[in-house]
């Protein structure tokens, strides 16, 4: 790594530019999407990572393989307090949460060209990935092989106003955040900060939820600033100190990686696996199809957990008329999918195959985006209802996959996902009763 500005590589990038409120939501649905699309990416090499002597390893290499688990579940959670932090700055501004994205690997002109998002299993590559993701602003480096720039962007002119956003070239997630602070204090300037925070307080994930420390409420320029602060900090470091950041930890492990590498050429610490898909997304091409009927019923399980989570996450973003309790029903439902489902759940998936034309190779996990329209839930009763019925299905799903062989981890998923629709299901009863009472017959 060679730093081209000093210090430490940090260096501020050419600003962005913000005139409207359209350009600035713009921008936060790119910086939602790029925290949505780092979680996915890191959540895959953690599920692709070996799990027991038996793969391969000896026990201290497992050891060490243990603990880069450990180091990113740590850097999974950061991500997911930043998509928070960047939905609560969306939600302050007025606008809807936004957890939709492009299907991986997003490698179009999505993005800015040096600016892509794919699956990569546990690894150098990957690490060398994740790094230049996270890199701080002004920092020399390249992305890892197969991650060519697809060229250059045509920059926006002063003179060339427009009433629709447009994309900006950003080249670091601290460079997009810096622009959406600064454009946040250029519309405040304009607008006050009564006209430009406009979204309803209530809406606000906090830490009385959540239980993150650094989740607070955006209600003005200041309480924003402090939450891009976080995310910057976090991701590439405070202002150039990035040991603690996640681009210090991914530094971090790469070192030790390519240590146990050189003492032993043939470890290797994650499983052969492909990101693989069920059928034919509409929007990338070629793809790997799963061909195992056992593997591709897992695969569809853990894309539904997968998009219950983002119909959890959205209906908490846009309730009108929950109350706390239903609130905090949302918010830990949500947790608790992550961390008792998808977390078990994906390194199940990846010990399966493929199918007989790719031996040897194991089912990572797509994330397949099906519809996003099927994120947003408006109505509440509706909501709660649909949200109580798809967990009980799947918990259903899970119970009878349980019974096949190699499959018998999946009964306590199974009961997880009933105990979260009961969850909801009794607040549903509860507002029954409560119409019942005061309802004249």
């Amino acid at each position: 790594m060679t730093a081209s500005r000093p210090p430490n590589g940090q260096a501020p990038e050419p600003p962005l530019r913000v005139e409207s409120r359209e350009e600035l939501v713009y921008l936060l649905g790119e910086a939602c999407e790029l925290e949505h699309g780092l979680l996915c990416e890191y959540l895959y090499a953690q599920f692709s990572l070996k799990r027991s002597i038996a793969e391969g390893v000896t026990a201290e290499q497992l050891a060490r393989i243990q603990a880069w688990e450990t180091t990113l579940i740590d850097v999974v959670k950061q991500e997911m307090l930043h998509l928070a932090l960047a939905t609560n700055i969306l939600t302050a501004i007025g606008a809807a949460p936004h957890f939709e994205r492009p299907n991986f690997p997003i490698v179009c002109r999505w993005y800015p060209p040096d600016v892509q998002i794919a699956l990569v299993p546990f690894g150098e590559r990957a690490l060398r990935h994740f790094m230049y993701l996270e890199r701080p602003e002004g920092m020399s480096l390249e992305d890892a092989e197969g991650f060519a720039a697809l060229g250059q962007m045509d920059p926006l002119r002063d003179d060339d106003p427009q009433l629709t956003a447009s994309a900006e070239e950003w080249h670091t997630v601290g460079h997009l955040y810096r622009g959406i602070e600064t454009g946040l204090a250029h519309l405040v300037d304009r607008h006050g900060e009564a006209g430009v925070f406009i979204g309803p307080p209530e809406a606000q994930a906090t830490t009385q939820v959540f239980e993150w420390p650094e989740l607070t409420a955006v209600t003005d320029l200041a309480s924003a600033s402090r939450a891009i602060e976080v995310i910057v900090e976090q991701g590439e470091g405070a202002r150039g100190d990035w040991v603690n950041s996640h681009f210090g930890k991914f530094v971090g492990i790469l070192e030790d990686y390519l240590a146990l590498r050189a003492a032993d050429p043939s470890f290797e610490p994650a499983r052969p696996v492909l990101a693989v898909y069920r059928r034919e997304p509409p929007d990338v091409e070629p793809v790997t199809l799963i061909e195992d009927p056992l593997t591709s019923r897992v695969a569809d399980l853990f894309n539904a957990v997968y998009e219950v989570i983002l119909q959890l996450q959205s209906r908490y973003f846009v309730h009108q008329g929950e109350t706390p309790e239903e609130l905090e029903t949302l918010a830990k439902t949500v947790k608790h999918l992550m961390n008792w489902v998808m977390r078990q759940l994906g390194p199940v998936l990846t010990s399966l195959p493929v199918g007989p034309q790719l031996p040897g190779r194991t089912a990572g996990p797509a994330f397949e985006i099906v519809r996003p329209a099927f994120f947003v839930l408006p109505h509440r009763e509706a909501a709660w209802k649909i949200l109580r019925e798809r967990l009980a299905t799947l918990g259903g799903v899970a119970a009878n996959l349980a019974g096949e062989p190699g499959l018998g981890a999946l009964k306590v998923m199974a009961g997880n996902l009933d105990g979260f629709a009961r969850d909801l299901g009794g607040h549903l009863d509860a507002r029954a009763r409560a119409s019942a009472i005061v309802t004249p017959t």
